[in-house]
């Protein structure tokens, strides 16, 4: 039997946002001290709520240039895989963070719906939009990796977001000070959670299935089974599995049965197509030779 195993180092490398990272935590830390200060201020429950959406954001993205940087770390005791499922579980963390602000601008625009106050519609609009602008910029930091890192994807969804509930909140302090409508406050920040809760799902569920070693979405597992199946010289396969070691990097074990003569070049080239058509660069593949009975054996 030839057992063989390939790890390719061609990955975008986790740190290259690093400088986004640093930006986007420092713009986004000064943005939420203006949201608190001036939501006390202008006594807006929907600047408040934005500034604490800000806030986990900001803890967000520190947790994800924290597991970047876990990730990259080398292998050592019994972390045979190092530590690069932190990106994943990082996600996961980012995702309920998200949830916990969610019930903290529930609870406020709830008290602020039922006991309206009288809110500074100017001081709400100039604050928010000075917020659609660092949000859009920080967003635009990782437009480029969200295709194909979840760590990437969750930074870019949030300061998206952000920058989205910061224009919604704008147009709360224009129509406020055209209408005179407190409510309008509170109901802003009811349109804010269901922007977050719609954003955050789906990262969610993506962290929990990588947590729980499911085949990354981007991968169809029938695809390359059936691709391995119809290659010249496999017999049969079984023990094909697809997870993510990572955010960004996907890993793959399967058993293959082959004639007599199938030799170590066989499991190079097939390494080689698995990464091209699939992009999957951490393969490890067994060759079982396939046992022709003869007579004797069938007697036996």
């Amino acid at each position: 039997m030839a057992h063989t195993h390939k790890h390719d180092h061609t990955d975008v490398h986790p740190l290259k946002y690093r400088k986004a990272f640093a930006i986007g935590i420092g713009l986004n830390i000064l943005y939420v001290i203006v949201e608190v200060i001036y939501g006390f201020i202008a006594n807006s429950s929907a600047l408040l709520a934005d500034a604490g959406h800000n806030a986990s954001d900001v803890f967000g993205l520190a947790f994800a240039w924290a597991a970047a940087w876990m990730s990259t770390l080398k292998p050592k005791g019994k972390y045979t895989y190092g530590l690069r499922k932190t990106t994943i579980l990082v996600s996961l963390l980012n995702a309920l963070l998200l949830f916990g602000a969610v019930a903290f601008i529930a609870r406020d625009a709830v008290y602020k719906l039922l006991e309206p106050e009288p809110v500074g519609g100017t001081q709400v609009m100039i604050v928010a939009a000075i917020g659609v602008i660092i949000n859009t910029f920080t967003a635009l930091l990782f437009i480029g990796g969200q295709k194909h890192d979840l760590n990437i994807k969750g930074a870019f969804m949030h300061m998206a977001a952000d920058a989205g509930v910061s224009l919604g909140v704008v147009v709360a302090g224009i129509l406020i000070n055209i209408t005179g409508k407190l409510w309008i406050d509170p109901v802003t920040s009811f349109i804010i959670i269901l922007v977050i809760l719609w954003g955050t799902w789906g990262l969610f569920v993506d962290a929990i299935n990588l947590a729980l070693d499911a085949v990354p979405k981007h991968i169809d597992i029938e695809q390359i089974r059936n691709y391995l199946l119809n290659r010249k010289g496999v017999e049969n396969i079984h023990d094909l599995h697809v997870w993510a070691l990572s955010t960004t990097q996907v890993a793959l074990t399967v058993h293959i049965v082959t004639p007599e003569g199938q030799k170590d070049k066989f499991i190079q080239e097939l390494q080689k197509e698995l990464k091209n058509k699939f992009g999957i660069s951490h393969t490890t593949i067994q060759l079982e030779r396939k046992i022709i009975e003869t007579e004797y054996d069938s007697k036996c």
